[in-house]
């Protein structure tokens, strides 16, 4: 039986949900609408009617103070109506928490509550004068995303004559499929070869399926197979598992390829036998090394996320993962899972470490964008509004800080966004006198997977993210999160974690469980799971889909055989789903049966090792651009509009609109917020966090991302990237001999094909940012400790192709050793002397004036190394004797926006002097002075009795005093003894606000 529950508001009740939905349809579809109303829908199925009566009465669907609930259509005076709900298969995570809640207050059984299946849906009552046409795309534009959900609409003359929609047909959780596919690898030549990787997502290359073919037509695999009553051909859900797991998304081929690289520049070849081995993982190595006893890394490159000591009882960890193919298909949903699959590294760090703190970064188009949309993409202003929601939804749901993080602007990212999530969590030093950063499945200890239950949702996520964005896209690969789900996990997880009741745990995340269990089948050397036993959303799933399924909140465990039944009682108390699954062995085989039935059947060697190292060629060749340009000062005209107009730019103005739904407070550890100052609305340089509530030991968050360099060369901007980041960490009281980076790389296709013509090019710029990552951070000493890679950022639809500008993330994570000695950026108060660190060139080459100007070309910010590192340990030792009352760092907009960012923050005035700012190269100009990005540069104030010992610090280093802070709310800039310009600090915080004030 199938039941409509509609549940509107009162009258008087004023509608928030529809007016916001009225403001976006006129100020992102430029629509006229006079009015939006809400009604939320609920399609019940598996109970009678005097239980939905019952349901009704007690109000478990609604409030009865605010709502109206009604089993008949409660539409009424409007002139159009839109139904959005999601499709068959998709998650439904509202429609699961109305299932839980009705099953509590109808006092169901578990066989009962299995067989009740709740949906959602959301109508949209739309009052103007609109077309049918516009309704359309209104729906399918703003409300709909139709990979995920369906609508439907209709007048209200139609409506009257036949009102209500047909109710969502509704699905009980159930049985899978045991249909099991043999794939004819043996009968195909390499066309048929080739659209097999195609037709089924396989992302595989001729090369790959080549030698999928040639194993499963070797005499040894095929005499194998037959002693286990296996066919010579696979099984889908073996090539599925191949696919997975030698997949671009979790083997890493092009970091690990052997590559030919030429440095037409310089005239060198050289072979590179892996990316990362030699510079990621070979200067973490190095670093270690040269550490010694002071080495605090514990656990880097071979787990879920980078441990390294906080102090003598607590380590921390981080990893920062990427969601970008899934966020350009549903952003909500994208960004979602990203940020709570995140959580879920920490979380199967090791033995499992609790989750501390949050950070994301995003890169979008314009959200003003204003050309037309090409063929499956969405218009950036709704990528940024159902990214930031998800990521909202993600985080303060789950009950985790958000502290830090960076929105980036560029119209290349049309083709695909950037989603950056992060999550840091801490560990106990040891855990059952074991150190926590250790873990290994044993043979006989049970699979356990815990959590939610597997769908469709995620199928083929791994490999739809190791291939380009295009109209064929499959909606099947992204995820819906469902945090509440996953809270639960994770509060479940600790206690088992402290009761020392497993040996071993990760997370089920690309590749669901033929990655998880397979991964840890490698501490023993093999496995035997039957799928038949996995808990399903719904029925109808292969064997193969239940494998691979990505879909969200699991866990896997290995749990000994004398911890089982304690470990699933606790699972029952509090209210998680755990399900034994099968057992680790030392076969030396993944082995997975569908009940009695065999589907899959392979050589865990062959499995994880099997795949072929990629060969591939790469040139470098500098771009053809000016290497030197020069500014008019005519198209600068009004240095203070100039100035108004630089702050305002997207990606320097303030991101408080989305800053302020983050909840940067929960757990009360925050110390230092993302945003500061006077009125708590200036820019913050780095998040600062207490892991240990009562001591004043802090740990800092910070990031550099600067791909706008990337056109100019990529080995500067990786090195702007590192010392940005690490820059951003200094400036609020971090030690740099206390710091640990991770590297996320987001890369254009690199691989030279008719595709993509210019792939060696493209792999040269990946090339030099490698080299320039081992250079400084071995330079610095901040040792990469995590990291991940995405290869295939473009976007092909027709003849348009869109590629990403090669983009690097680059996170550190640092000691603060007195948290009550950290500075913020905002000036404290008048009559401050202020200093700038560092010198400045002419380096406007990628800047945000140039940018600003339509300028290309220029000299792209190189960082002094030495000089800078020696910088970075005298502000810490000036921070920590007192000597500093604010700290910013230079970086977009140079010395004229960092200033008005201090002024903002504090609502204090200043007075600069151009002519005292140190400088190296001809003389430079005011623009170049004013805008000037170059690396490396702080800006501090000083209180004059602290003058002379502050300068002490820096002795023999490139630093100037330029100016003070002033009574009144004026930023002044001066030139040889005349003013230059002055600005009002209310102009230019309308200017820096005004820009994202959605």
């Amino acid at each position: 039986m199938l039941t409509r529950i509609e549940i509107g508001l009162q009258d008087s009740i004023r509608d928030v949900q529809g007016e916001n939905v009225a403001r976006k349809i006129r100020n992102e579809l430029g629509l006229a609408i006079d009015r939006v109303r809400l009604i939320k829908v609920y399609t019940v199925s598996g109970l009678s009617g005097e239980e939905i009566d019952r349901v009704v009465e007690l109000g478990a669907l609604h409030d009865p103070v605010l709502h109206i609930p009604s089993m008949s259509p409660l539409a009424r005076d409007f002139d159009w109506i839109i139904e959005v709900g999601f499709r068959p298969g998709v998650t439904d995570n509202e429609g699961k928490t109305a299932r839980e809640s009705l099953a509590t207050v109808l006092d169901l059984d578990e066989t009962r509550k299995q067989r009740v299946a709740v949906y959602t849906a959301t109508q949209y009552l739309l009052e103007g004068d609109l077309s049918r046409e516009a309704v359309e795309h209104i729906a399918k534009d703003l409300l709909a995303n139709e990979l995920i959900q369906r609508f439907q609409f209709t007048s209200m003359e139609d409506w009257r004559q036949s009102p209500g929609f047909p109710a969502q047909a509704a699905r009980v959780t159930g049985q899978a499929s045991d249909r099991v596919e043999i794939i004819p690898l043996a009968d195909m030549d390499d066309q048929g070869l080739m659209e097999l990787s195609r037709s089924r997502t396989l992302a595989l290359s001729l090369k790959e399926m080549r030698l999928l073919k040639a194993h499963f037509t070797d005499v040894k695999t095929i005499e194998e197979r037959r002693k286990h009553g296996l066919p010579a051909n696979p099984t889908d859900a073996e090539l599925e598992c191949l696919a997975q797991t030698w997949s671009e998304h979790c083997k890493h081929k092009i970091f690990n390829a052997t590559i030919d690289y030429t440095d037409a520049e310089k005239g060198r070849r050289t072979t590179i036998t892996s990316l990362y081995k030699t510079y990621v993982q070979g200067s973490t190595q190095t670093l270690r090394e040269r550490m010694g006893d002071d080495d605090f890394c514990l656990s880097v490159f071979k787990d879920n996320a980078g441990v390294i000591r906080f102090d003598e009882s607590t380590n921390v960890c981080i990893k920062v993962e990427t969601h970008n193919s899934p966020s350009a298909l549903d952003p909500y949903g994208g960004a979602l899972t990203g940020i709570v699959g995140v959580n879920r590294d920490p979380m199967g760090t090791g033995m499992g470490a609790n989750l501390l703190c949050n950070t994301d970064v995003f890169c979008f188009a314009s959200p003003f964008y204003d050309k037309e949309i090409p063929p499956r993409l969405l218009h950036p202003r709704r990528v940024l509004e159902g990214v930031r929601e998800g990521v909202e939804h993600g985080g303060n749901k789950s009950g985790i800080p958000t502290v830090n993080g960076a929105i980036l602007f560029d119209d290349r990212y049309l083709g695909k966004p950037l989603v950056f999530c992060g999550t840091i969590g801490t560990m106990p030093k040891t855990i059952k006198g074991k150190p926590s950063e250790d873990k290994k499945a044993l043979p006989g200890d049970k699979i356990v997977m815990t959590g939610g239950r597997i769908g469709k949702d995620g199928i083929h996520g791994a490999t739809f993210s190791s291939e380009e964005l295009h109209e064929g896209s499959p909606a099947t690969a992204v995820q819906i999160g469902d945090p509440i789900t996953q809270r639960k996990m994770y509060d479940f997880l600790m206690r088992a974690r402290d009761l020392g009741l497993y040996n071993a745990i990760t997370d089920n995340g690309a590749g669901g469980l033929s990655s998880s269990v397979g991964e840890m089948a490698q501490d023993c050397g093999g496995c035997d799971m039957d799928l038949k036993l996995a808990p399903l959303k719904y029925d109808g799933l292969d064997p193969w889909e239940i494998l691979i399924s990505e879909a969200q909140e699991r866990m896997t465990l290995a749990v000994p055989p004398n911890n089982l039944d304690r470990f699933l009682s606790l699972a029952r108390e509090m209210d998680v789903e755990a399900t034994v699954l099968g057992e680790f062995q030392d076969s030396g085989v993944f082995h997975v049966r569908y009940g009695d039935r065999i589907v899959c059947h392979m050589d865990m060697e062959f499995l994880h090792d099997g795949a072929p190292r990629m060969e591939l060629s790469a040139v470098w060749k500098r771009p053809d651009l000016p290497q030197s340009i020069t500014i008019d000062p005519a198209t600068i005209g009004d240095h203070a509009a100039f100035l108004e107009d630089m702050l305002a730019r997207p990606n320097i103005c303030s991101k408080e609109y989305v800053i302020r739904q983050y909840d940067h407070e929960v757990q009360g550890g925050s110390v230092i917020k993302p945003l500061v100052g006077d009125e708590l609305d200036g820019p913050g340089d780095a998040g600062v966090i207490r892991p240990v509530l009562g001591s004043n030991k802090g740990l800092v968050i910070s990031n550099g991302i600067c791909p706008k360099y990337s056109d100019l060369d990529t080995y500067w901007m990786m090195a702007n990237c590192i010392d940005e980041a690490i820059r951003n960490a200094v400036a609020v009281g971090a030690d740099i001999r206390h710091m640990a980076g991770v590297d996320n790389f987001c890369w254009c296709d690199p691989v030279q094909s008719e595709k993509t013509p210019d792939g060696e090019y493209k792999l040269a710029q990946l090339v030099r940012a490698n080299q320039a990552l081992a250079h400084f951070c071995m330079g610095y000493g901040v040792p990469c400790i995590s990291g991940k890679d995405s290869m295939k950022n473009d976007y092909t639809g027709g003849t348009t192709k869109i590629s990403i500008p090669p983009t690097v993330l680059f996170s550190v994570m640092g000691v603060i050793p007195d948290i009550t000695k950290c500075q913020t950026s905002d000036f404290k108060a008048p009559d401050e002397l202020i200093y700038i660190l560092g010198l400045t060139r002419a380096e406007l080459g990628g800047s945000e004036l140039c940018s600003l100007l339509g300028i290309k070309g220029g000299q792209v910010p190189q960082v002094d190394l030495i000089p800078a590192r020696t910088r970075y340990l005298s502000l810490f030792q000036a921070i920590q004797q007192g000597y500093i009352t604010s700290c910013h760092d230079l970086s977009d907009g140079g010395l004229g926006v960092a200033a008005a960012e201090m002024a903002i923050g504090g609502r204090i005035g200043a007075q600069i002097d151009l002519n005292r700012v140190p400088t190296q190269g001809s003389p430079l100009s005011p623009v170049e002075l004013l805008y000037s990005e170059s690396a490396s540069r702080l800006l501090v104030t000083v209180k004059p009795e602290h003058r002379t010992r502050f300068e002490r610090c820096f002795a023999s280093q490139p630093l100037a005093w330029i100016g003070q802070t002033v009574p009144g709310r004026e930023l002044s800039f001066f030139q040889n003894d005349k003013a230059l310009f002055t600005s009002r600090i209310e102009y230019l915080t309308k200017a820096w606000k005004s820009t994202l004030d959605f």
